[in-house]
Formats: C-alpha cells, sequence, structure tokens
C-alpha cells in the first residue's frame, strides 16, 4: 500500500484468497489477514477494498474468481474506482 501511495495512488485494492486446510490456522490468517487490511486504510486514510476469497476449497476460489460465481476481482476493481471518484469530488 506504501508503494501505491507513493506513486499517487487514491484508493487500494487488496486481493488474495485464503484456502481452509485441516488446522485453525486457517481461522487466524483470515483474522490477521483482515486486521491488516483495515489498519491500512486507517493509516493512510485512503479507500482499501477488502478482495480476500476466504473459501472452503481451491474449487470455490476458481469459482468466484472467474468461474460460475463472478469475478471478484473485476467486483473489487469497479468498487475501488467508485471509491476513488467519490474521493476525489469530496
Amino acid at each position: 500500500a506504501k508503494a501505491a501511495l507513493d506513486a499517487g495512488a487514491d484508493a487500494v485494492v487488496a486481493l488474495g484468497v485464503i484456502v481452509r486446510g485441516e488446522t485453525p490456522h486457517f481461522d487466524f490468517v483470515c483474522q490477521g489477514a483482515t486486521q491488516g487490511i483495515m489498519a491500512v486504510g486507517l493509516k493512510f486514510s485512503i479507500p482499501v477494498i477488502f478482495g480476500l476469497l476466504t473459501d472452503d476449497t481451491l474449487e470455490q476460489a476458481k469459482d468466484r474468481s472467474g468461474g460460475k460465481h463472478g469475478n471478484k476481482g473485476v467486483d473489487c476493481a469497479v468498487a475501488v474506482l467508485k471509491m476513488a471518484a467519490l474521493k476525489a469530488g469530496a
């Protein structure tokens, strides 16, 4: 995020996927990633779009990233453009 801000970004999209394994590690990673993404928005006062998929299987992740359930990355890109436009107009 800092590199994006240094380059003059008006907003950031955080994209990624966490696939559940056999241990509670999934819950810790999801919580940590969520807190980190939120902290970026608060620290730098910019819109940060949460594009982190948290799925039970790799198949679910694929379905949500261009498969039968749409493309959450595209949804996030559209959202960040709208947020940046709102911020620029404020």
